[in-house]
C-alpha cells in the first residue's frame, strides 16, 4: 500500500511538472510581440527572477528550455545571415549577427540553474563579440555561484585579454590557478600575459588552451577559425618579406608566383606544387595585389580577414 502511494505521488509530481512546462511554454508564446517571428527582438520572454518564481520546483527543466532556445536563436541568426550572404559565415565574425536577446536568454537560464556551467562557457565565447560587458557580467555571476570552477576564470581572463586589458587578465588567471584541479599552465599563462600578452604566440596558446578545455563544438570551431587567421598572418608576413626581397633584387614586383618561388625555399609555407602558389590555411590560394607588390587572401577563403 505504501509503495502504491509513493508511485501515485510520483505520477502526480510528473504530471504537475509537465503541466508547468506546458503552461510556461504557452505563457512565453502568448507574450511574444511578433507571432510570425519566434524570436522577436523587442523584449525578452521573462526575467530570470520571474521565470524562477513561475517554474517553482522545475527550475532545471526551465533552464534547459532557455538554454535550447538560446542555441536555436543563434542558429537561426546564422542561417539567416548565410541566406543573405551566399551561404558564407565565419564564426570568428559573430559581431555581424544581430543578437539582442542572447544575453537575456543566458541570464535567465543561469538564474534558473546557477550551476549550469555550459551556459556560462557558451556566453563567454559568443557574447564578447556582441557585448563584452554583458559577457563579463555573466561570467562574474557564474564565478560567484561556482567559486571552485577554474574554467570560468579561464574564460573571464580570455575576455579581458581580448579587450587588451592584459594586467587584469593575468590577475584572473592567477586567481583561477589557485583553485582545486587547476592545471599548472594557468600559472604559466598568468606570467605570459604579463610578459608578452600582445604577441601572436601568446594568442595562439590562448586559443589552444581554450580548445583543450572545452567540449563545446562551437568553441572548437571558433578557436579553429582564430588559429587559421593567426597562421595566415604568419604566412603573409613571410610572403611580404619575400616580395620586399624580390623588389630589392630586381627593382620591380613579381609578375607571378613562379618568379617568387625560389624565395620560399626553406620557409614554412604551404605551396601548391602545380602552380607554385602559396595557399592559406583553408586551402585557398593567396593572390598578388597592387601590381604584384602585395599579398591578400584569395576569393572564397575561409580565413577571417
Amino acid at each position: 500500500m505504501r509503495n502504491m502511494k509513493r508511485e501515485a505521488a510520483l505520477i502526480v509530481v510528473l504530471i504537475a511538472g509537465l503541466g508547468v512546462s506546458a503552461s510556461l511554454s504557452r505563457w512565453l508564446d502568448a507574450h511574444r510581440t511578433d507571432q510570425a517571428n519566434q524570436f522577436a527582438e523587442s523584449q525578452l520572454y521573462l526575467s530570470g527572477p520571474a521565470a524562477r518564481r513561475l517554474t517553482l520546483a522545475f527550475n532545471g527543466l526551465a533552464a534547459d528550455w532557455y538554454w535550447m532556445h538560446s542555441l536555436q536563436y543563434v542558429g537561426r541568426k546564422i542561417v539567416n545571415y548565410q541566406d543573405n550572404h551566399n551561404n558564407q559565415f565565419v564564426l570568428s565574425d559573430l559581431a555581424s549577427l544581430d543578437l539582442p536577446l542572447l544575453s537575456g536568454l543566458l541570464d535567465v537560464a543561469t538564474t534558473l540553474d546557477p550551476q549550469f556551467i555550459p551556459v556560462y562557457e557558451y556566453g563567454a565565447v559568443i557574447l564578447p563579440e556582441v557585448n563584452p560587458d554583458q559577457a563579463i557580467a555573466l561570467l562574474n555571476k557564474g564565478i560567484a555561484a561556482n567559486p571552485s570552477s577554474w574554467r570560468l576564470h579561464q574564460h573571464l581572463g580570455y575576455i579581458y585579454w581580448q579587450r587588451r586589458e592584459y594586467a587584469k587578465a593575468s590577475e584572473i588567471y592567477a586567481a583561477g590557478a589557485q583553485l582545486p584541479g587547476a592545471p599548472a599552465w594557468m600559472t604559466a599563462m598568468s606570467a605570459r600575459l604579463k610578459a608578452d600578452a600582445g604577441s601572436r604566440d601568446a594568442a595562439r596558446e590562448m586559443y589552444q588552451r581554450l580548445a583543450e578545455t572545452s567540449d563545446d563544438n562551437t568553441v572548437k570551431e571558433m578557436v579553429a577559425a582564430h588559429l587559421m587567421r593567426l597562421d595566415s598572418l604568419d604566412d603573409r608576413e613571410v610572403i611580404t618579406r619575400a616580395l620586399d626581397e624580390f623588389r630589392m633584387r630586381f627593382g620591380r614586383c613579381p609578375a607571378s608566383w613562379r618568379e617568387l618561388a625560389p624565395l620560399f625555399r626553406g620557409a614554412r609555407s604551404r605551396i601548391d606544387p602545380a602552380n607554385a602558389t602559396p595557399v592559406d590555411p583553408s586551402g585557398v590560394p593567396y593572390r598578388l595585389t597592387n601590381d604584384g607588390c602585395s599579398v591578400d587572401l584569395g576569393e572564397g577563403s575561409k580565413v577571417a580577414g
